[in-house]
């Protein structure tokens, strides 16, 4: 009954700078993401309210990126006014007991079941084939029982490093956007900074 969130939000995609281009001209569209070990499982992803964190994503990737197939050449970031529609909020706790429903069909299908892998100093979860396996499983059933299908889905992820010892926080704290109908994306833009001669003092 309180799937469909109410209002719109920004939503912040870190991408190279020809890639932001074409879409605010309308030369192409954002594709979905379909990777194996995508933590919030297929669709288009956002950074929520924090160009920051895409643009440090941007960085990320062409900092890392294999130099002969390098996707991104100049970090940028397009901004999204999206409507979540019917969400699934993993911060509301009836959609976690979704999940514990998926990873049972995962567990009683009969295959081997992926597993979430560590990666870096930190030992964190940052390759997710699990969760997105479980997350797919969802949407799978819900549309092999003829119920409403899920437009999106949303979840803090906590990453990186303690801001201070013995913190509760850690430096690349989020929450992410996994847009699966692209009509929920209602227009693009191109961030802004602030103009400073405005700022209250």
């Amino acid at each position: 009954m309180y799937s469909t969130r109410s209002g719109l939000i920004l939503g912040f995609h870190g991408c190279d700078a020809s890639v932001a281009k074409d879409v605010l001209n309308g030369k192409t569209v954002l594709k979905a993401s379909t990777n194996s070990y995508d933590w919030l499982g297929h669709g288009i992803y956002f950074w929520e309210h924090s160009p920051s964190r895409a643009m440090e994503f941007a960085k990320h990737l062409q900092k890392h990126s294999n130099r002969s197939k390098r996707a991104i050449q100049k970090p940028a970031v397009i901004g999204a006014v999206i409507d979540l529609g019917a969400c699934l909020d993993l911060l509301d706790y009836q959609n976690l007991q979704l999940l514990k429903e998926g990873y049972q069909i995962v567990r009683n299908a009969g295959s081997e079941i992926p597993q979430n892998k560590p990666i870096g100093n930190l030992g964190e979860l940052l390759v997710r084939d699990l969760d997105c396996s479980v997350i797919e499983a969802v949407h799978k059933f819900k549309q092999k029982t003829g119920q409403a299908p899920f437009d999106s889905v949303r979840s803090v992820f906590y990453e990186g490093n303690e801001l201070y010892p013995n913190a509760g926080f850690r430096e690349k704290d989020h929450i992410q956007i996994c847009i699966r109908n692209p009509n929920c994306i209602k227009g693009f833009f191109l961030p802004r900074m602030m103009d400073e001669a405005f700022l209250k003092v």
